[in-house]
C-alpha cells in the first residue's frame, strides 16, 4: 500500500526511504510549469477543457489543478504569497489570448501593450501610466525583465533604495495566508510555503519589476559587479532585509501554524551554465551569514 502524499516528501526530506520518488511540479516559481504544458498535459489525460489560469506571469506558469496534480502523480501543493513578480495579486481572473494564440486566463491587473517591434510589454502593478518592466520579444514564451536602472552615485547610494521591495507583512497580506493555509490544510500533499525577501540577491528581483519606480543599484551587470566593489553596501541592504525577513516569517507562522511542511527560502542563481558565479569565499563572507541566520 502507497503511503499518503504528503509523509512521502516527509521521509525523503528526513533521509528515510521513500515508498515512492516524490514529485513536485508547481509549488513554487522554480518547480512551475508553463501554461503550454499544463495545457498539453490537460488533453493527455483526457482532463476537461478549461483555459489556464497564469499563476506567475514573469515566467507564463500555469495552475495545475488538483485533478492534473492527480493525473501525474505529484506530492505537493504550494502556499504562496498574494502578489505575483509584476507587483499585482492573483485575483479578479479575465480572458487573454497569448501571443502563441492559447487562450488563457490572467489576474485583472495584467495590463499589457505592443511596441512597435509587436513585443508585448507588461507594467508594474497593473499601472499603465508606470514605464513597463517586462518584455515577451516576438516568438517568445516569457517576460524578460526591463533593467530601469537611474544612474548610479555612489557617494550617494543609499541602501535604503534597495529596500523599498521589502516591508512587514500587512493584515491583508496575513489574511492571504490564513485563508490558503485553511484551504490547504489536510489535502494529503506536503504544503511547500514560501515569504518575501528570504532570498538574497535573487537576480530575478533584483530589477524590481513589481516597482513602479525603481531606485538604487537595479542593472543587472551593475549588481554583479556590486558583489565584489560594494560588498559594504550589500551588506547593509542584506542586514535589514533579514531583519524583515524574520519577523515576517513569525508573522506567517502565527497564522498558518502547522499547515506548511517545507519552506522555499531562496531562488537566488549562485552557478551559471559553466560555473559558479562568484568564489566561495565570496558566497562565505556576503551570502552564507544571512542564510544562516534564517534557517
Amino acid at each position: 500500500m502507497s503511503k499518503p502524499r504528503r509523509q512521502r516528501v516527509l521521509d525523503a526530506l528526513a533521509h528515510t526511504l521513500p515508498d515512492a520518488i516524490p514529485v513536485d511540479f508547481g509549488s513554487t516559481a522554480v518547480t512551475g510549469m508553463h501554461v503550454r504544458a499544463v495545457a498539453i498535459l490537460r488533453a493527455h489525460f483526457g482532463l476537461e477543457p478549461r483555459p489556464v489560469k497564469v499563476c506567475e506571469p514573469y515566467q507564463m506558469l500555469g495552475e495545475i489543478e488538483d485533478d492534473l496534480l492527480d493525473a501525474i502523480g505529484i506530492d505537493t501543493v504550494g502556499l504562496v504569497g498574494p502578489s505575483t513578480i509584476f507587483g499585482f495579486r492573483n485575483q479578479g481572473w479575465k480572458p487573454f489570448t497569448a501571443p502563441w494564440q492559447q487562450e488563457l486566463l490572467v489576474p485583472a491587473a495584467f495590463e499589457t501593450t505592443l511596441d512597435s517591434n509587436g513585443d508585448l510589454l507588461i507594467f508594474p502593478q497593473g499601472d499603465r501610466v508606470a514605464p513597463p518592466s517586462g518584455r515577451m520579444p516576438v516568438g517568445g514564451y516569457f517576460f524578460d525583465t526591463i533593467v530601469r536602472q537611474p544612474p548610479i552615485d555612489d557617494d550617494s547610494l543609499d541602501p535604503k533604495d534597495n529596500l523599498e521591495e521589502f516591508a512587514i507583512l500587512d493584515a491583508d497580506a496575513l489574511a492571504w495566508y490564513r485563508l490558503e493555509a485553511n484551504r490547504l490544510r489536510g489535502c494529503g500533499r506536503a504544503v511547500v510555503g514560501g515569504v518575501p525577501g528570504t532570498g538574497f540577491g535573487d537576480i530575478a528581483l533584483v530589477p524590481a519589476p513589481f516597482l513602479k519606480h525603481p531606485k538604487g543599484i537595479r542593472d543587472v551587470a551593475e549588481w554583479y559587479m556590486s558583489t565584489a566593489t560594494r560588498q559594504g553596501y550589500l551588506h547593509a541592504v542584506f542586514e535589514e532585509q533579514c531583519r524583515i525577513a524574520l519577523r515576517n516569517l513569525a508573522l506567517v507562522n502565527d497564522v498558518v501554524g502547522d499547515v506548511i511542511d517545507v519552506l522555499f527560502f531562496c531562488g537566488t542563481d549562485f552557478g551559471t551554465q559553466t560555473s559558479q558565479f562568484c568564489s566561495t569565499a565570496t558566497f562565505e563572507e556576503l551570502y552564507a551569514p544571512y542564510y544562516r541566520v534564517l534557517n
